[in-house]
């Protein structure tokens, strides 16, 4: 897989500049915090994940803890993502983009990472022309700093992706899925991963040409993966279903939407 240098017009030199490396006097155990949190989302505890998360950030800037802080912004990106809070997303993303400026993280790869993050924050709330240089600075990071393997960049490209989507630039929008599903093909265990981006593959095709008999090929794909013995009916697993069983619910797939619906609820229940 070759990197690809996208030409960005925009200037992120804010995110850049000598990391900031002093200790601080007192630290929460971020381990553990992300433990509890998984712990939350497994069992389908969405409404206690946030209120945990909450809690860790007033407990972080308490301690005067910024780079916990940065952790727990870079967390609620992500859940305010799945629980639909545009405002408290748009303000997470905010204050973790003020705190890399601050402290010179942009050119680090965990820098780089919650700027990925926000820019699919953003991408998800509507604001994908704002994303698309966060996503362009993450990748010249990352390919400054990591191997073109790494799986972090499947991430990147897959998400990347959906926000040309938004924009309406659909060559773009296949050529970084198809550079994220390159990359996942290579690595094992990327079932869930594969099928999210084979149902998001799908979608393209039919914006860029309607009878387009590529979308067919892709939601059997998908579906595949899906079934795959290899696969662990977990969270993760159910997570995953939901973003893909609305792909096969537009395309007509009703027996199969309706089967992993079931299998959602079996995996929360089973928790």
């Amino acid at each position: 897989m070759d990197y690809i240098e996208p030409i960005c017009p925009f200037d992120c030199s804010a995110f850049t500049g000598k990391p900031d490396t002093e200790p601080v006097e007192k630290s929460l155990n971020m381990p553990e915090i992300i433990k509890e949190l998984d712990g939350f989302f497994a069992e389908n505890k969405i409404e206690q994940a946030g209120e945990f998360l909450e809690e860790q950030l007033r407990l972080s800037r308490s301690l005067g803890d910024w780079r916990s802080e940065l952790s727990i912004l870079s967390e609620l990106m992500g859940y305010h993502r799945r629980s639909g809070n545009t405002e408290k997303g748009i303000l997470s993303v905010n204050e973790g983009l003020r705190l890399i400026e601050e402290h010179g993280l942009g050119r680090t790869v965990s820098g780089a990472t919650v700027i990925l993050n926000a820019a699919t924050t953003l991408k998800c709330f509507g604001q994908a022309e704002r994303s698309i240089p966060l996503f362009i600075h993450t990748s010249r990071v990352y390919s400054q700093l990591l191997s073109p393997a790494d799986y972090r960049f499947a991430g990147l490209y897959n998400n990347m992706a959906l926000s040309y989507e938004d924009l309406g630039d659909y060559s773009e929008a296949e050529k970084y899925i198809r550079m994220a599903l390159n990359l996942l093909e290579k690595m094992e265990g990327n079932e869930n991963d594969m099928a999210a981006s084979l149902c998001s593959l799908a979608e393209i095709y039919y914006k860029m040409n309607n009878e387009d008999e590529r979308v067919e090929g892709c939601m059997e794909k998908a579906w595949e993966y899906l079934n795959s013995p290899k696969l662990s009916f977990d969270g993760y697993h159910a997570f995953t279903l939901t973003k893909c069983i609305p792909a096969f619910d537009y395309f007509g797939y009703f027996i199969y939407a309706k089967e992993l619906r079931e299998r959602v609820k079996t995996i929360y229940e089973g928790n």
